[in-house]
């Protein structure tokens, strides 16, 4: 376990994160071996059960009340329609179940409540469950942690430099507050962040940095591309060539190697050859269905498809290998 170091200098990320692309993908190729088997890609499904009206003034996001997008907004949902969405993503051959609310933070009141049955619910259908609700206290993450949570989200987006350019209504020792609220309740931790954004090299050498010097790494690291919505700050960005998420994906396996590395958003644009390219550089997760909360996502029968052409196979729920080892070296 000599590669899963928590006292990475920024000199040391900034090393890795600029080797020439194909020695750093062939390293984080041999680590990505060392750790999990390679075959294996988790299948997640993520649902919005909130959706718009958020107070926040994230830059990106088509679900923040301050900018004119074209969504559906809704309240909570209720349990039985989760439960049954859940189900329905099981059939598919998800094995873990994230749900997604646009609040700020999460409030201890009646829908805090019903967010506790729905964990319950799909806990007690075998997923693993994640939440994305915003911040929280370490009283409520203790809360979802008795009800059956396996992971709650909470990226930290880019950098603590670059942060108050893309979000002004929360700090960045907010989202590590929450982050260590989720850790001491005993919560596996997921949380990465977005390229695209307008950020330097630097930027996300610092976040990738952030993440790695936790006193423990997140279980899952998503990497996004930025799907610039219409109607936010950062509409009509371009789009993120492939090798610059196949750098950050193959740096963050390097960093983190027993982290479940999630190429997430901005999949829908990616041809297979490009997914394949992320998976060899160390990704082994990925979020399946027609939506990934707002934004468009590839078809679940295109991801089969894809992971029968390139001999993948969705990991089981609750598998021991690799993240667990984090516990041992606690």
């Amino acid at each position: 376990m000599f590669d899963i170091r928590n006292d990475w200098k920024k000199e040391e990320v900034a090393e890795i994160y600029n080797m020439p692309l194909l020695e750093l993908v062939y390293r984080a190729a041999t680590i990505h071996r060392k750790y999990h088997t390679p075959s294996e890609v988790q299948v997640c499904t993520l649902l919005s059960v909130k959706t718009g009206g958020c107070t926040e003034d994230c830059s990106y996001c088509s679900q923040s009340a301050r900018y004119n997008t074209d969504i559906n907004i809704h309240k909570l949902l209720d349990v039985n329609s989760v439960l049954t969405k859940a189900q329905e993503a099981k059939d598919n051959g998800s094995t873990r179940f994230c749900m997604g609310a646009a609040w700020r933070e999460l409030r201890n009141n009646r829908d805090f409540d019903k967010v506790l049955q729905m964990v319950k619910g799909v806990n007690d259908m075998g997923m693993e469950v994640c939440c994305t609700m915003g911040m929280l206290t370490e009283e409520q993450a203790y809360q979802l942690k008795e009800a059956g949570i396996y992971a709650y989200n909470h990226n930290l987006d880019t950098s603590e430099e670059y942060y108050d350019q893309i979000i002004t209504t929360r700090t960045y020792d907010d989202r590590l507050k929450t982050i260590s609220h989720v850790q001491k309740a005993g919560i596996r931790v997921c949380s990465g962040g977005i390229i695209g954004l307008g950020e330097s090299h630097e930027d996300r050498i610092g976040m990738l940095h952030t993440l790695a010097t936790l006193p423990h790494h997140p279980e899952s690291v998503p990497v996004n591309a930025l799907v610039a919505v219409e109607g936010t700050v950062l509409e009509g960005r371009e789009r993120v060539p492939v090798f610059e998420m196949v750098r950050m994906v193959a740096t963050a396996r390097i960093l983190m190697p027993l982290a479940m590395v999630r190429l997430s958003a901005g999949r829908l644009e990616m041809p297979i050859s490009e997914q394949a390219f992320c998976f060899m550089a160390g990704a082994n997760s990925i979020f399946a269905g027609d939506k990934l909360l707002t934004t468009p996502n590839p078809e679940h029968s295109d991801d089969m498809a894809m992971f029968e052409l390139l001999g993948l196979q969705p990991r089981e729920s609750f598998k021991t290998e690799g993240v667990e080892a984090n516990e041992i070296l606690s």
